[in-house]
């Protein structure tokens, strides 16, 4: 496969660029009310923990603007808030955060939204347009009488041909939806008609496994056409689940580098070993390591080397020992009950090794700098692109 980005203008939010080509960055929420301060800090810190570069906390009262000095302060990645129906809350937000997200849908008349756009002005901060499907306005859900992708496209062309008027172009846009054909056509659609960067999600997906799996199918073929500059995977779940999900659908499609990958064998008559869990502990004990590697863990030791000659390092096991390899060659026998310990050893001290290394190198979190020939940028479907306002 090769993914060639689609060119998308850039802004900044806070330290984290989006567009531009910039790296594809993961997002989440918190679920505490922000005037609990110490609960919502503490969730903030476990998504930091996890890797998640840019924080949403909703702000549906003033008590929760009230607390977001507080929160901004005990921070270290861009804090974006959240408003629905009150502009005022997002006019005192503004004064606080890194970006401020609203839906057009529910803000109001047009004046709010100028007051919006004057205080994200003022402070020098981005707007984020969400659209979504449950809170389209009237006009288009006349016009199409339910939400669908062509309402959800023209609402968000609607809002940025809008802004555009007042000369406002520091923004990003989404335009989600829960059920996934319907996300992926209405991205599809405003990708086509405006090079403003690109939240991408599917909203409410569900459980964390169900959930994971919309998000992976629609996020992936978006991502896999180029479309898609920072995203969220939205799941029933802890939010830091979420943003393991995302780095793991960014990794399946070599556009992010983070973190272990591991590579587990599926369960068969062969298996000498508890793979299951092995891998899950793996996942569990490697998860605060950054540098990229892959990781294999294997049920049987005929096997193994050869399944796993594309692993960085890795362990194949049977009945009373196993083996350690890197790189495909053996490197040495292990005792049964010893395997998972040598192995993390092992992989902390590559890990250590190789971060030394690349902290000599540019940053391997960038972009690949070569996938190969470029496929075209956008995809085809097998319909016409709808009439929506265009400039």
């Amino acid at each position: 496969m090769h993914i060639t980005r689609r060119n998308t203008k850039a802004i900044q939010v806070g330290g984290v660029k989006i567009g531009g080509g910039a790296p594809i960055s993961v997002q989440s929420m918190t679920i505490p009310h922000p005037q609990d301060v110490k609960a919502t800090v503490a969730q903030i810190q476990e998504l930091e923990e996890a890797g998640c570069e840019l924080i949403r906390v909703a702000v549906p009262d003033r008590e929760a603007a009230e607390a977001l000095p507080k929160i901004k302060a005990r921070m270290t990645v861009p804090l974006i808030a959240d408003i629905h129906f009150d502009h005022r809350l997002a006019l005192q937000a503004a004064a606080v955060v890194d970006c401020v997200r609203i839906n057009p849908g529910n803000i109001g008349p047009w004046w709010k939204m100028a007051e919006v756009v004057r205080a994200v002005t003022d402070h020098g901060i981005p707007l984020r347009l969400g659209i979504n499907g449950g809170s389209l306005e009237r006009p288009l859900l006349e016009k199409y009488g339910y939400p669908t992708a062509e309402a959800l496209a023209e609402s968000a062309l609607n809002a940025v041909h809008a802004l555009e008027d007042v000369g406002f172009t520091n923004l990003k846009v989404s335009v989600k939806a829960s059920e996934v054909h319907m996300a992926v056509d209405a991205y599809w659609l405003f990708a086509h008609q405006s090079n403003y960067p690109l939240h991408i999600g599917i909203t409410e997906a569900g459980t964390a496994s169900t959930g994971a799996v919309k998000s992976a199918i629609g996020l992936g073929w978006l991502l896999a056409h180029g479309i898609g500059d920072t995203l969220r995977v939205s799941l029933a779940a802890d939010p830091v689940e979420e943003v393991r999900v995302g780095f793991e659908i960014l990794k399946s499609l070599e556009l992010r580098h983070r973190g272990i990958n591991v590579i587990a064998c599926p369960t068969c008559g062969r298996v000498e070993i508890d793979v299951v869990r092995m891998a899950n502990e793996l996942e569990k004990r490697l998860g605060h390591i950054k540098t990229p590697l892959n990781v294999s863990v294997l049920g049987c030791v005929v096997n193994g080397i050869g399944e796993g000659k594309e692993a960085d390092i890795g362990i194949a096991g049977g009945q009373g020992g196993g083996i350690l390899f890197k790189k495909g060659k053996l490197v040495r026998k292990v005792r049964s009950e010893e395997l998972m310990d040598t192995l993390i050893e092992e992989v902390e001290r590559m890990a250590e090794e190789q971060g030394e290394a690349d902290s000599r190198q540019e940053n391997r979190d960038a972009l690949p700098t070569s996938l190969g020939t470029p496929s075209p940028a956008l995809p085809t479907v097998n319909r016409d692109l709808p009439v929506l306002p265009n400039r």
